[in-house]
């Protein structure tokens, strides 16, 4: 089979297209036949040595992304050949056309969603579930402000606090990714480039702020967030790229929470209780995965070259083997 192989850590041009052996279930594992994967931030920084633990080489990145049963291991119940599934793990990889995975991290597809959709299941809508409803417990009637909406979590997280019955405030970039934000049902859509952020939201609020804030990148945002905070609001960092300086008084004046989301922290309970909500949100439509762009499985080097550019901020990124 085709798979992307690094063989040593660098730059999206270590991402090479390798002809290997095909993979063979073990026990309690799936052999899938992918037909999309999903690109996410963690494989560009373990691709290029940057992670906090690293995989022995060669290493085949990926673990979202979607396709078809190829054959059912051992003990591997309730899947049978052909069956469309997402994955949210492997065990070799997803950058590839076939990939093994534990019957755990393996759901349903549902016949309304498309294979590319489906590779933009795993760690952005599990990562929004979690910090949303696990970790800031929010609840329907509150409010919450998506800081930095228009990437694969942020809409994920807006989709999902719509649904629950949220009143969602969100911020995007660029004309594009507001415009998606508000065809998604976000309340309240803003540029969070502009100087009059933080009173716009007071103001549509009426001075009373956001119980739920769910954020992208806590070292540019975070010290605003805690001065637009509600009274017992709480802030779920999802994304952070370097340090931040904040003021205590404002988290202790409305006595507030921050709280941290790293899905790899999840527990197995709090996993399947995420991919059940999940798969019903698919199958009811109102979860409906944004695809940006798709690559080739080949051209993962220039996926990686885009992941951090403009075009990702507008949904996932998706190779197709």
């Amino acid at each position: 089979m085709k798979a992307i192989r690094v063989r040593k850590f660098g730059g999206p041009e270590v991402l090479r297209l390798d002809t290997v052996d095909d993979p063979r279930p073990g026990r309690g594992q799936l052999l899938i036949r992918m037909h999309a994967v999903g690109i996410n931030p963690v494989e560009t920084y373990i691709r290029a040595g940057q992670y906090a633990t690293l995989p022995e080489l060669p290493w085949t990145p990926g673990t979202d992304g979607s396709g078809t049963v190829e054959a059912v291991g051992q003990g591997a119940i309730g899947f049978r050949a052909g069956q469309r599934v997402y994955v949210a793990g492997t065990a070799t990889g997803s950058y590839a056309e076939l990939a093994v995975a534990d019957a755990d991290d393996v759901h349903p597809l549902p016949d309304n969603v498309s294979f590319e959709q489906g590779a933009a299941i795993g760690v952005p809508y599990a990562t929004a579930y979690r910090a949303l409803f696990q970790r800031a417990r929010a609840l329907p009637g509150e409010t919450v402000l998506v800081h930095g909406g228009t990437g694969a979590v942020g809409m994920a997280t807006v989709q999902l606090a719509v649904a629950a019955g949220l009143r969602v405030l969100a911020s995007g970039g660029s004309e594009t990714g507001r415009a998606l934000l508000t065809a998604q049902g976000a309340a309240y859509v803003f540029d969070h480039h502009h100087p009059e952020t933080l009173s716009g939201l007071l103001d549509f609020t009426h001075g009373r702020g956001a119980d739920v804030v769910v954020e992208m990148l806590a070292n540019a945002n975070l010290g605003d967030d805690l001065r637009i905070l509600a009274e017992g609001g709480r802030i779920a960092v999802v994304g952070c790229r370097g340090t931040v300086e904040i003021n205590p008084r404002d988290l202790m004046q409305r006595s507030g929470t921050i709280l941290g989301v790293l899905l790899w922290k999840t527990s197995v309970v709090d996993m399947v209780r995420i991919h059940a909500a999940l798969r019903a949100g698919l199958a009811a439509g109102s979860l409906k995965p944004i695809i940006a762009r798709h690559w080739p499985l080949g051209q993962a080097p220039q996926a990686h070259r885009a992941l951090h550019a403009a075009e990702a901020a507008h949904g996932k990124l998706v190779l197709i083997p």
